[in-house]
């Protein structure tokens, strides 16, 4: 099978969100090909390189969502026709995303299908345009965009906050989403490229799914999409803090919110990480029939050893592990240990975390350190000795800490203090170590502890104090929650559960969608080659879809006959109409005719169609329905349903 792999700012990328599960998902599944569309984020991203890419990735093509509007294809200068199509499709999106599409006059109820249907008849007649034109850049930074949307801010019932945008609003919003729709504007989607792939696999439900929309749009392409972290979630974190004005992060906001009810209308499957994600797929639209969790794979050999050696660490360090950011609440976490110092003055806590790159991680993390050295000052367990505090800030792969699994295996509880979390890697990773844990009830923590952990409401330090305390002092309760977190983990959270529901998913996908490809029907020498489709796909019946289960039967199958029976072909076209009757042979009886022998038996016309209402073909219940000059009266390649 050949995979379209969609990736917006990850794999192959060094740097990325969805870089780790992405490779893991390549290297494992070794039997099919994979075709990677990545988009970049930055100029420090494709500067940071790619990832060692195995034999099974046949192609890569990247372009970037950064950068002026020179990076993408401008197309060619749009005629008069070319622009009214652009600001027909430009209104629909624009009056959508507003919440003024021309169907909002109807009850409330109908306001979300039709903003909806506004939305979609926008963005593919735009996709419909560059696909012909070359690209979408330049019409979407002109005035005629401003004016589209000058008029749809303007109108009766837009959203809250839209009305006042003025024109540096406007173009504002008009950058980005041409920036949003730059693969629009891309050369991926001739018959080579997304026209050559069984399935797309896109890494989010944004900007990286619009190649899989337009590769099922324009080829029948399956699309797949899996989502470990919301994008609609992350881009609601980070526009308030972007510095737009008000109207403009209303008109995106909007704008992203209709992008992911589409592309999860769309998708044949969707697959959440976990219930976290879940829950916000289905508040944003996302059908549950399609929604299959599916946890992410991590390695657990890596930690084997510390989980199977039986030593349960230091009954007295706490160890905190992750990226030093407000969102951890480290600070509450050390007003907790205070607590726990105060009733267990042998304890330690260890921070651990990743190098620090950015500024504002160095100033929290300096704010931490400062708030632990006030805390707790410098102890000495005697007039002779040097003071020590409490309270470690480590980096991974220092001295203190040089790996992972020996980071672990130095702590008896793991903590977790978070305010704000997706899917918790440290907590899986402690679970495979055995290790207990005592953590904030915050994104997907419950799902995955289960009941091997202790979990606490967030900003609360008295509560996390008392977990701790409570594991600290009881080591059989410690080494049960461990010894059950491990095997939980085990069962969960391995690679080889991932890639098994993976492959279980890319052969339903493709099974229930095949895609047949007009090309593959001829051969080198233009000829039409016989049997390029298999015949099942063709054959009327429930197995196949194809019968009275909401799918038409063929026109030969279905047209009424002028004078004749209902059911009955009219004209049938030349591949599908029985074999005309030969001259030099006596004509058919019309009175009882003298039974034929059984082989050259003939079937009347109407026992071989299947009529509107009928549940199997009637042909079924006729002795033999023969045909035997079927390869030189059909030269017609690819079709099985004028063999019947």
């Amino acid at each position: 099978m050949r995979i379209g792999l969609l990736t917006d700012g990850g794999y192959p990328y060094a740097s990325g969100e969805s870089r780790v599960w992405c490779d893991r998902l390549v290297h494992g599944l070794a039997q099919h090909e994979f075709d990677v569309y990545a988009l970049s984020r930055s100029a420090r991203q494709e500067d940071g390189g790619w990832l060692p890419l195995p034999p099974q990735v046949r192609r890569v093509r990247t372009a970037p969502l950064w950068g002026p509007e020179d990076t993408a294809r401008a197309g060619r200068a749009y005629g008069r026709r070319e622009r009214r199509r652009f600001t027909t499709g430009f209104t629909a999106l624009a009056a959508a995303v507003c919440g003024t599409p021309a169907a909002s006059t109807a009850p409330a109820a109908s306001t979300a299908p039709a903003v909806s249907a506004a939305f979609a008849e926008g963005l593919y007649g735009l996709a419909d345009l560059a696909r012909e034109c070359g690209g979408l850049s330049t019409a979407l930074r002109s005035e005629d965009a401003v004016r589209v949307l000058e008029s749809a801010c303007r109108a009766g019932g837009v959203r809250r906050g839209v009305h006042g945008a003025t024109v540096s609003d406007h173009l504002a919003f008009a950058g980005q989403v041409e920036r949003a729709l730059r693969p629009f504007s891309l050369d991926w989607y001739g018959e080579n490229d997304l026209g050559a792939v069984d399935l797309c696999h896109a890494a989010s439900a944004g900007t990286a799914a619009l190649p899989g929309l337009l590769a099922k749009r324009f080829f029948g392409t399956p699309l797949l999409v899996t989502e470990y972290g919301v994008r609609l979630r992350a881009h609601y974190l980070a526009a308030a803090e972007a510095p737009l004005s008000a109207p403009v992060r209303a008109l995106l906001a909007a704008f992203h919110r209709c992008l992911a009810a589409e592309v999860y209308d769309q998708a044949a499957a969707i697959t959440p990480g976990n219930g976290h994600a879940r829950r916000w797929q289905e508040k944003c639209g996302a059908d549950r029939a399609k929604l299959r969790t599916v946890h992410p794979g991590m390695e657990a050999e890596r930690f084997a050893a510390v989980g199977e050696g039986g030593d349960g660490g230091d009954p007295r360090t706490l160890l905190w592990v992750g990226r030093v950011e407000p969102a951890k609440d480290l600070v509450g976490l050390l007003h907790a240990f205070a607590e726990v110092r105060r009733r267990e003055p042998a304890t330690r806590l260890r921070i651990v975390s990743a190098p620090v790159r950015d500024a504002e991680s160095a100033t929290y993390r300096a704010h931490c350190q400062a708030l632990a050295a006030q805390l707790f000052p410098d102890e000495a367990t005697g007039a002779h000795a040097v003071g020590d505090n409490p309270v470690s800030f480590e980096e991974l792969g220092g001295p203190e800490a040089p790996d992972l699994a020996g980071t672990y295996a130095a702590a008896g509880v793991v903590v977790l203090s978070s305010v704000v979390e997706g899917f918790p890697v440290g907590l899986v990773e402690a679970m495979f170590c055995g290790r207990a844990t005592v953590s904030t009830d915050v994104g997907a923590v419950v799902e995955v502890i289960g009941g091997t952990g202790l979990v606490v409401p967030p900003r609360n330090p008295r509560a996390l104090a008392d977990a701790c305390l409570a594991l600290l002092r009881d080591p059989a309760r410690r080494e049960r929650l461990g010894a059950a977190a491990r095997a939980r983990a085990l069962e969960l959270f391995t690679v080889e559960q991932n890639l098994a529901a993976f492959r279980a998913l890319y052969l339903e996908l493709i099974s229930r969608a095949p895609v047949r490809r007009a090309a593959e029907a001829v051969g080198a020498d233009g000829e039409p080659r016989l049997f390029a489709h298999p015949a099942e796909a063709h054959v009327p019946g429930h197995w196949t879809g194809r019968g009275s289960g909401g799918v038409t039967a063929p026109a030969w199958a279905t047209a009424p006959h002028p004078g004749g029976a209902p059911g009955v072909p009219a004209a049938a076209p030349a591949r599908n109409r029985p074999p005309a009757p030969d001259p030099d042979l006596p004509p058919t009886p019309t009175s009882t005719p003298t039974p034929a022998p059984t082989a050259f038996r003939a079937a009347p016309a109407a026992a071989l169609v299947t009529t509107a209402d009928a549940q199997a073909p009637v042909v079924a219940s006729l002795p033999v329905a023969a045909s035997f000059p079927v390869a030189a009266a059909y030269p017609v390649a690819g079709r099985a349903d004028g063999h019947v």
